[in-house]
């Protein structure tokens, strides 16, 4: 983990959300589904998380606060947490944004490319601009797609956890389910130094801490 600054130089308004193209040292440039802690200085009694969503010159781009503007700069702790692992014989990469945006899964849409992978993005908020080769579907193809892929990374609200878990429940012969990753988006506020349990999340027989076991889980382990 490192700490340091980084400068806001680009704010841009995709998928409904905002991205920030951020200037920092590549010591402090988080893998797809880690965090980086970040503070702007103002009255913000707590520190924002933010998600790789893509790779930039002398830095990156990821999600970003509603408050930054560009030429803020940021106090930057991390990388933070446990990512994805893109397995590199994957060749159907299903990417699955269960109850929200797609920002935090497209940090993973240049890497499955690069090793020449089909792409398939599910979400229901829409995903703009995007490769040519990333094919978009709607939810209610869920099945068909985790029928198809052979590498599955999805993202859900602490909240819809269970939703998810009984969805999925139906098509637990899928083999592919067997490898795949969970994004599960929960509160950090103190990024794994305090153990403070905000971020807790239920694992079957015991209490996982998102901030630093996480937020990326196996999703046998959920």
């Amino acid at each position: 983990m490192h700490t340091g600054r980084g400068r806001i130089l680009e704010l841009s308004l995709e998928d409904g959300n905002r991205y920030v193209r951020i200037s920092c040292p590549d010591t402090l440039v988080p893998l797809p589904g880690q965090y980086l802690l970040a503070s702007d200085g103002s009255d913000s009694l707590l520190p924002v998380p933010i998600f790789y969503t893509d790779s930039a010159p002398q830095g990156f781009i990821g999600t970003a606060a509603d408050s930054w503007e560009p030429g803020d700069m940021l106090h930057l702790r991390g990388p933070l947490g446990h990512g994805f692992a893109l397995r590199v014989s994957a060749r159907k990469v299903a990417l699955i944004a269960f109850d929200n945006s797609p920002s935090r899964l497209r940090g993973l849409i240049q890497p499955a490319l690069k090793q020449q992978a089909l792409v398939v993005l599910l979400c229901e908020t829409g995903a703009d601009h995007l490769p040519d080769e990333v094919e978009v579907q709607p939810l209610s193809a869920l099945r068909d797609i985790l029928g198809w892929a052979d590498f599955i990374a999805l993202d859900v609200g602490r909240g819809n956890l269970d939703d998810l878990k009984q969805k999925l429940g139906e098509m637990a012969h899928l083999p592919a389910l067997g490898e795949a990753q969970v994004l599960v988006r929960t509160p950090m506020p103190c990024g794994g130094v305090a153990d403070c349990g905000v971020c807790a999340v239920t694992m079957k027989s015991e209490w996982r801490l998102a901030c630093k076991e996480g937020p990326v889980f196996d999703l046998r382990e959920v």
